[in-house]
């Protein structure tokens, strides 16, 4: 039985405890939290025979061989390091450090000690994501990525934990040194990192204020990115972060030699994008009827695993704890290499450097849209 416990009691733990209790071979020995009315009540909501307002006394009295830091990401290298020189296994919710050095040290530590580490990116591990790795490995881009594009949307309006931080003029999300883009873009770079080659890849990055923001008097909170990436040897990438294009989407897409892939996250669908073209008229019609018949298969898969009970909103942090309790067990390797993880923090370093050395710029409220002559 492996014995989990969780750091930081707020609104995700119990996102955290509700995956972990769908997992058979575990179980939930202790919560802890600075603030000892959240651990309390968290602990009440689920059953948890133990709270702590104390890592060190959480530790020492829980022994988890696991522990889930589920804390704002200022205090993730700390808490990390103790849990890790108390010999248990970490899972760091995103983003996993604030900056690359301490991702660094901490897998050093891990394996200098012989434990083991993963990051909160759950979104590597949906329906959606595993069909296009699978898809991947099978060949179907025809050989290396030649291109990735990440689209990672956020709404603010109406948006409870949006209009936290933008009322409270100290809220730890303004304090990250990459603020809202800091707790947010690990998601969609991550997915650019599993396919990079190169240690240190070029990036390049744009970041601005949104009319939407600039309307509510908010000066500071950078909510529009836009980036792009380059590997020297073979690949390219884009990636977009934003809280104002319309529909909102959370996209991957990648294309190779051959053909290409676009995987939806919200409506959790895999449409094949095939490379040759067809002749003359037919380019026209065959391609939206093979479209049009993807998207009905994906909504028969999904279909299938909402009756099978394995399609609710979370399924990828299931997926992503499971493996890594595997991986603890000796069954797997760690379910994100942690090649990646540190890849992720270098780059999302290198994109809060250079937004950060930015003024930063402000679009126009009322932008001017070209006239075009027929």
């Amino acid at each position: 039985m492996l014995r989990v416990g969780i750091i930081g009691c707020g609104k995700v733990a119990d996102v955290h405890i509700s995956q972990i209790r769908r997992i058979g071979g575990c179980k939930i020995v202790g919560v802890c939290d600075r603030e000892e009315l959240m651990a309390q009540q968290l602990s009440e909501r689920f059953g948890v025979p133990r709270y702590f307002s104390e890592v060190g006394e959480f530790l020492s009295f829980s022994r988890p061989d696991v522990v889930h830091i589920t804390t704002p990401p200022q205090s993730h290298f700390e808490i990390a390091k103790l849990c890790l020189e108390s010999g248990c296994h970490v899972y760091v919710e995103k983003p996993f450090t604030l900056y690359a050095w301490e991702a660094k040290e901490l897998v050093e530590r891990a394996n200098a000690s012989s434990v083991k580490l993963t990051a909160g990116h759950n979104a590597q591990f949906s329906h959606a994501a595993r069909r296009m790795r699978r898809l991947v490995q099978e060949g179907y881009l025809g050989g290396p990525p030649v291109h990735l594009e990440s689209l990672w949307c956020y709404e603010l309006e109406d948006n409870v934990f949006a209009k936290a931080f933008l009322g409270a003029k100290r809220h730890w999300v303004r304090e990250l040194p990459g603020g809202l883009l800091h707790n947010i873009i690990s998601h969609g770079i991550a997915k650019l990192a599993a396919f990079f080659t190169m240690e240190s890849p070029i990036v390049s990055a744009h970041g601005f204020i949104s009319p939407l923001l600039r309307g509510l008097g908010e000066n500071q909170i950078i909510d529009e990115l836009r980036v792009m990436i380059c590997d020297a040897e073979r690949t390219t990438a884009y990636f977009t972060f934003s809280s104002g294009m319309r529909p909102s989407v959370r996209q991957f897409r990648i294309w190779g030699a051959k053909n290409g892939l676009l995987v939806d996250d919200d409506q959790q669908t895999v449409i094949k994008l095939r490379g040759s073209r067809y002749k003359s008229y037919l380019e026209m019609f065959v391609p939206p009827l093979n479209l049009a018949g993807q998207y009905v298969g994906n909504v028969w898969s999904n279909a299938r695993l909402f009756l099978a009970r394995d399609f609710h909103m979370d399924s990828g942090m299931k997926c992503l704890i499971e493996a890594f309790y595997r991986s603890i067990a000796g069954k797997q390797s760690v379910p994100i290499p942690y090649r990646e993880i540190l890849l992720t923090a270098r780059i999302m370093d290198d994109i809060f450097q250079q937004v950060s050395s930015q003024s930063v710029p402000q679009v126009p409220l009322r932008p001017v849209v070209p006239r075009i002559a027929c």
